[in-house]
């Protein structure tokens, strides 16, 4: 008799390729899942991290609290009065608890695992070694703040003086989207530097210095000397146009001069992407494993 062919004998060479390529929604769902597991064996540390997430988001909306007790709105050029501003705020929370959740713990261990030669064990598996460094671990007591800020997002939708229309909705998520695209492009640049610099910690300073103009609207930026951070964290490092163009689009409609800034938004999430991405592979490229 003759042998029983292989199921895959018959398939195309072009089909088999395909079918060994690994699933990378199967991938992330296995990541999350073991991070979940991980997280839930300590149950009183995830709890004690979600607490403490949560009290440090607290004391800053306490704080906007007692601001808008003694005035109507605070005094820049557009005047962000309570309601839009914790629109703003909740946009803030969106894009940082997403980042951190996904991203952050990752980008911090890359520069241990350049460190010790692990960074082997990673190149070796068959599937893109960004996607593997950057979403194999995730932190969810991070999202506690994402939770926190749906409903600071609702409660403040409902006092707006003006409710945002169907085309608002529907684009706010993506724009918070493209925020997050801009921070983690910068993350894993900064995160992929450890290649040439070693340890990278004060990498990390750096970023959350430069994510901090992204706190605030940037109509703040002007004068002799506001003026010229505006335009560069804007046009050059993107970070401000990450929560303000999302927040504008559910505060109040986005004029006539503003839509120009919303598409730069889209093609400079694009660019660095695209920038990091190249960034990263170059910095592999130069990469000693420990075996060399």
């Amino acid at each position: 008799m003759k042998a029983a062919a292989q199921p895959d004998a018959k398939l195309p060479s072009a089909t088999r390729r395909e079918a060994s390529r690994p699933s990378y929604l199967r991938l992330f769902v296995a990541f999350a899942r073991y991070s979940l597991q991980r997280e839930m064996a300590f149950r009183a540390n995830f709890l004690l991290d979600c607490a403490a997430s949560l009290s440090w988001v607290l004391m800053n909306l306490g704080f906007y609290i007692l601001i808008f007790n003694n005035t109507s709105e605070i005094g820049w050029q557009t005047g962000w009065s309570k309601y839009p501003f914790f629109v703003f705020l909740s946009t803030t929370l969106f894009v940082n608890s997403l980042v951190q959740a996904f991203f952050m713990p990752n980008a911090d261990e890359l520069g241990e695992l350049i460190r010790t030669g692990n960074l082997d064990f990673a190149l070796l598996k068959p599937i893109d070694t960004q996607f593997l460094l950057s979403l194999r671990r995730i932190e969810w007591s991070s999202l506690a703040n994402f939770v926190f800020a749906l409903g600071l997002l609702g409660y403040s939708l409902v006092h707006l003086p003006t409710r945002p229309g169907l085309v608002a909705m529907v684009l706010y998520p993506l724009y918070v989207l493209c925020g997050v695209g801009i921070l983690y492009s910068l993350m894993i640049v900064l995160a992929s530097m450890s290649v040439w610099l070693g340890r990278n910690q004060s990498l990390y300073d750096f970023w959350f210095y430069l994510t901090t103009f992204s706190r605030y609207p940037m109509e703040i930026y002007t004068g002799r000397y506001g003026t010229p951070l505006r335009q560069l964290f804007t046009f050059v490092v993107p970070v401000l146009v990450v929560v303000n163009v999302p927040a504008r689009l559910l505060a109040w409609p986005l004029e006539a001069q503003y839509w120009p800034l919303a598409l730069f938004t889209l093609a400079a999430t694009l660019a660095c992407l695209a920038s990091s991405r190249w960034f990263f592979h170059r910095a592999l490229a130069a990469y000693r494993s420990a075996s060399s």
